[in-house]
């Protein structure tokens, strides 16, 4: 897209809407508590609520669930210049009306289903088969990755979990930069919590 293109394109979609997204148990929550912190809006509605799993909450909006299938997509325009969680398996259903800057979080998978499995444990629930769901969020991440590359509405910046709790001003600097917004970094960094980081593998590649 030329850049006179990409001015116009920005004019008439308004102001970008921030996307945290990602795999569940990934650093999605974290994310979104960093900018809450930080100083940018945020779309939740605090229907879920905080709990040993997620203990400093979960930052989620019921409705973004209605995005599968484009069967609510109207509370879009009021989150253009805030932040709002969207798992992975839903951003290709968002309208390309909007530019969407997306922090996408990034998360060894061995860590991610251990994180899952802990949950489901916890809720009283099967875990399921590490093997299968592997397989699946593989092949998964690779078409998001295709997806979001493919489309001019989208930015993306990719943090990995681990490097954001043990380098959080890091992480921090690299946000603000990205959403474009004057941002408190000392507080974002204060919100990583090295504790909440469990389930760690110990591997040192990253996937």
């Amino acid at each position: 897209m030329s850049g006179l293109s990409a001015l116009v394109r920005r004019l008439r979609a308004g102001r970008p809407i921030v996307v945290v997204s990602g795999l569940p148990r990934s650093g999605t929550s974290l994310a979104m508590k960093m900018l809450d912190a930080g100083g940018l809006p945020v779309v939740t509605d605090g229907v879920r609520v905080a709990d040993v799993s997620n203990p400093n909450g979960y930052y989620e909006l019921e409705r973004v669930k209605g995005l599968e299938r484009r069967r609510d997509v109207a509370w879009l325009g009021d989150a253009r210049g805030k932040a709002v969680k969207i798992v992975s398996f839903l951003l290709t259903w968002l309208p390309e009306t909007y530019d969407y800057r997306v922090i996408f979080m990034e998360r060894r998978l061995d860590e991610v289903m251990a994180s899952q499995n802990a949950m489901l444990v916890q809720r009283g629930q099967q875990a399921t088969a590490e093997r299968d769901a592997r397989a699946l969020y593989d092949e998964h991440l690779r078409q998001v990755e295709r997806f979001l590359a493919r489309r001019a509405c989208f930015s993306v910046l990719r943090l990995d979990y681990a490097a954001v709790v043990a380098h959080p001003g890091e992480a921090a600097s690299r946000m603000a930069a990205f959403v474009q917004h004057p941002l408190d970094l000392a507080h974002m960094a204060a919100v990583a919590d090295p504790a909440l980081y469990r389930n760690r593998s110990n591997a040192t590649s990253h996937v």
